[in-house]
């Protein structure tokens, strides 16, 4: 007979490498297994597909407001709020290795980065932003494709585990900037 215990499965909005991730290993530690999930339906499906033991959503952003994709699936479900995480998110201008800044045309990333990042776009009226899943998936992709005009935005932490570069730093509205993320389950 087998001592192993499961490890609690932990789904979240995003590639590894997501601020969600990130939250999740803050709140929980490390001994959980990270489910990955492309977007925030996929995410709220994941009890139904008994992808994951547990939830964790971002409900809002001190810049951003509210993240309503998230929100609205939340609250038309039946789950309970185990526990929250406030964690500080500082958005980088992210992109291939040796990428020169004057390069980039494209930004992408989650609307809700996007959001936390219009000074920056206002300031670079040039670049041009794109719409994507997510913010280290977005990372994930500028490093697959290693077109130097293509950038993203997302964390330090998915800028390292896809071999990134952080091309500008903090490029968010506000230096003080967080997100609110709830842990669920079911009820």
């Amino acid at each position: 007979m087998s001592t192993h215990t499961q490890k609690p499965r932990v789904a979240f909005q995003g590639e590894r490498g997501a601020f969600s991730e990130e939250a999740a290993l803050k709140l929980l530690g490390p001994d959980i297994e990270l489910v990955p999930r492309t977007t925030f339906a996929d995410l709220y499906a994941s009890f139904d597909n008994g992808a994951a033991d547990y939830l964790l959503a971002p409900v809002e952003n001190t810049i951003a407001g509210v993240v309503h994709p998230s929100v609205d699936l939340l609250n038309s479900s039946s789950l309970n709020v185990l526990n929250e995480i406030q964690i500080k998110i500082e958005q980088h201008l992210i992109g291939c290795p040796g990428t020169a800044f004057e390069t980039i045309e494209t930004v992408q990333s989650h609307p809700v980065a996007l959001a936390q990042c219009s000074r920056f776009f206002e300031t670079h009226p040039r670049l041009k932003s794109v719409v994507a899943d997510d913010t280290a998936g977005s990372v994930a992709e500028v490093i697959r494709l290693g077109e130097p005009q293509r950038a993203a935005i997302a964390g330090k932490r998915a800028a390292d585990l896809y071999g990134a570069t952080i091309i500008r730093k903090s490029i968010q509205d506000c230096a003080e900037n967080y997100t609110r993320f709830v842990l669920l389950t079911r009820k």
